[in-house]
């Protein structure tokens, strides 16, 4: 039973990963509130789509910790900000799940994705290379040699699309030193918005926007003459519908643990009011089968 236990985490990933993710190795950073002060850790990713980011990180995060993460998508440089959680961290490797991304920000990942992965300028280096700037063995046609105002428009060709890429690399970096100061002055607002008190929710309201349930697993350390049980637990969904928090109410002892470990991975719909997400309390039954 507590191999069952222990495998409800790894089939909600299963069902994360049916969306899929394509080796990138780009420089990110990850923003993480710690004592209401962000910390950036810099690292690159391992691999990317739209659920989420694997990632090398110079520094440690927790499983469940909320995030912010900046990067950019190759070759041209576009900006993508999103909120992400953190699903596994392992000798500094981890998960990132977005939450929250936006259709634009989706559209993006899906255009580099099946996009070419080199541009033309990037192409017509590699065949011709630096080194064939005023070489005429390079530029010969039909055993010619050419002329010397080809070979001169050339150079000045290569050094105009020098200087191009130079100013391009020189606005993505301004844009991205805005971007991410806009990031930093964000994150703090919206952990701001998640201390308010959270509106209490009837349970009933709450079961209808449940989108993904885990079965709890009767424990083994439970007497095997004990009759089912139900356990009732006081939970906290954040503004994306993840539980962030759970509290016994009443309940078998030997059963809490259990119960607890399969509500965390519950998702519920975010509970909005004006049309904006909102963080909830409410409470939740556990129910256990017969041993």
């Amino acid at each position: 039973m507590s191999t069952a236990a222990a495998r409800a985490p790894a089939h909600a990933r299963v069902n994360r990963r049916r969306i899929p993710r394509y080796p990138s190795a780009v420089p990110l950073e990850v923003t993480v509130l710690r004592s209401g002060i962000p910390d950036r850790i810099p690292g690159r990713s391992l691999d990317l789509g739209e659920a989420g980011v694997g990632a090398v990180l110079a520094g440690e995060l927790r499983p469940g910790e909320p995030v912010g993460v900046e990067f950019r998508l190759p070759p041209g440089g576009t900006a993508v900000r999103a909120k992400a959680l953190v699903r596994h961290q392992e000798r500094l490797r981890c998960g990132l799940e977005f939450v929250g991304l936006s259709v634009e920000q989706q559209e993006m990942i899906r255009y580099w994705a099946r996009g070419p992965k080199q541009t033309r300028a990037d192409r017509w280096t590699m065949e011709a290379g630096p080194e064939t700037t005023g070489a005429p063995a390079q530029l010969e046609m039909a055993g010619e040699a050419a002329p010397p105002e080809r070979q001169g428009w050339l150079q000045r060709a290569l050094w105009a699309i020098l200087a191009l890429l130079t100013l391009v690399g020189l606005l993505g970096w301004w844009q991205w030193q805005q971007a991410w100061k806009e990031l930093e002055s964000q994150l703090p607002r919206a952990q701001a918005v998640e201390q308010q008190p959270p509106l209490s929710v009837p349970a009933g309201v709450m079961d209808r926007l449940v989108t993904h349930k885990v079965e709890p697993v009767y424990p083994e350390k439970a007497d095997l003459a004990s009759p089912p049980g139900v356990v009732v637990l006081r939970a906290v969904i954040g503004r994306d519908g993840a539980v962030v928090d759970l509290q016994r109410v009443s309940g078998p002892d030997a059963l809490v643990d259990a119960a607890k470990e399969a509500v965390k991975w519950w998702r519920y719909q975010p509970y909005r009011v004006d049309g904006r997400p909102t963080a909830v309390e409410t409470t939740v039954a556990v129910e256990f089968p017969a041993n």
